[in-house]
């Protein structure tokens, strides 16, 4: 059983000497123990300092890509360094990386293939309550979107079984961690989360300059992946809501015409009360239509999905 530990890093080397000791050198059920530096297109000594510290396998960015395709190029990396467990953590020390073996423990024993570690959000000093809220927030429409029930999808520490990680094909450029939880839960992967609390933050983080910030580009992947892969639901709900507002003004039409009432609550003619209703209904009708489309969409993803698993697999086992 081989553990490869991957970190992104970007201009890391104050904080990533501490998060190199404190990762765990043996555990129960493992072995072999890897470290996979992903480097950023760091301006500073983060490749040295690694290096003084023992790592010998990176993946080098030339200049900076951003945290989600640092992950993607971290996961591929750890792929083809042989990992049957991968474990992902934060080159700002925010992890307890000497708790790894908790983390990955429910792969251990065959009863998780995603294991996400849960930083008990609610308690975390250095989180304000803004951004407590936005989590809590943010965790529940995701649950619902995804059909889980996890305590902290936006974590960044989590462990993958090597099945679990060749499937995944994140396409977001920002919010990695509520996309691959999403694709984690549709691809039917058995997801456990584990108590982990954080450590004290060391440094404000790089990602976005506010909650707010946060908030509005992690709501536009959530909503990407939410049509992605549930393409029915969201056009459906869409076309529902539109056909009742085109048949209100139906209803009040028809009431006023076999009443003898003059009241025209949409309009001041009833050729204007039915007009709305048919662009509404008409809206409706066009918004099922591209559901339908929006599906075989979802249904072509998911043949590719399932070639580019077999052309990952093909190629890996060749290595």
């Amino acid at each position: 059983m081989k553990l490869v530990i991957f970190i992104p890093c970007y201009n890391e080397e104050e904080t990533l000497p501490i998060v190199l000791k404190s990762l765990p050198k043996r555990i129960k059920g493992v072995d072999e123990i890897q470290t996979l530096i992903v480097d950023d297109g760091s301006k500073d000594k983060t490749i040295e300092v690694a290096k003084k510290y023992g790592v010998k396998n990176f993946v080098l960015h030339r200049r900076n890509h951003g945290l989600a395709r640092s992950w993607r190029h971290g996961i591929m990396g750890s792929l083809e360094l042989g990992a049957d467990i991968i474990v992902i953590t934060d080159a700002d020390n925010q992890y307890k990386q000497e708790r790894i073996p908790e983390l990955i423990q429910p792969i251990l024993d065959g009863e998780a293939d995603v294991v996400l570690a849960d930083r008990l959000t609610q308690t975390v000093k250095d989180f304000s309550p803004t951004k407590k809220m936005l989590q809590r927030i943010g965790t529940g429409i995701l649950n619902k979107a995804a059909d889980t029930d996890v305590p902290d999808v936006m974590t960044g520490f989590r462990a993958y079984t090597r099945q679990a990680a060749m499937q995944l094909n994140p396409i977001a450029d920002f919010s990695w961690a509520p996309e691959t939880t999403m694709q984690s839960s549709q691809k039917r992967h058995r997801i456990v989360s584990v108590e982990i609390p954080t450590n004290p933050k060391l440094r404000e983080s790089r990602q976005y300059k506010s909650p707010w910030v946060a908030v509005r580009r992690g709501s536009k992947t959530i909503s990407r992946v939410f049509i992605m892969y549930k393409p029915y639901k969201f056009f459906l709900t869409i076309a529902g809501t539109v056909a009742v507002l085109g048949v209100l003004p139906l209803i009040n039409f028809a009431y006023d015409y076999f009443a003898g009432q003059r009241r025209f609550l949409f309009g001041t003619h009833p050729a204007e009360g039915l007009i709305i209703s048919m662009t509404f209904l008409l809206a409706a009708f066009m918004t099922t239509l591209l559901s339908v489309l929006a599906d075989l969409t979802r249904i072509n993803r998911q043949l590719i999905e399932d070639t580019l698993y077999e052309a990952r697999q093909t190629r890996l086992n060749q290595k």
